[in-house]
């Protein structure tokens, strides 16, 4: 499985990495954390392109940092682009982060 980090996280990212390598997690769950850099995205990237992205390539997105101020925001364009149920669990979990 893909995830995708977000720059805000990248280092609470490493740490869950090695939380989850120490663990012996990574042995059942094969996970890749994917960097923005690995993917050719810019530090500026919109919300609306990284979430674009991370939907295209099946990766699951890690983020703390992304909001609904303007039509490229990710809360935007998850209403927008994804169905009823899962953008409910989306937004619950975005809210609680």
């Amino acid at each position: 499985m893909k995830i995708l980090v977000d720059r805000d996280i990248e280092g609470y990212a490493v740490l869950l990495m090695g939380n989850l390598r120490t663990g012996g997690w990574l042995e059942f769950i094969p996970l890749q954390f994917i960097w923005f850099e690995q993917v050719g995205l810019s530090v500026a990237a919109s919300d609306r392109a990284v979430w674009r992205l991370a939907q295209n390539q099946r990766m699951l997105m890690l983020t703390a940092n992304r909001n609904m101020k303007n039509i490229d925001s990710l809360e935007q364009t998850i209403q927008k682009k994804t169905p009823w149920p899962l953008y409910q669990l989306l937004h619950w979990e975005i809210s609680i982060a």
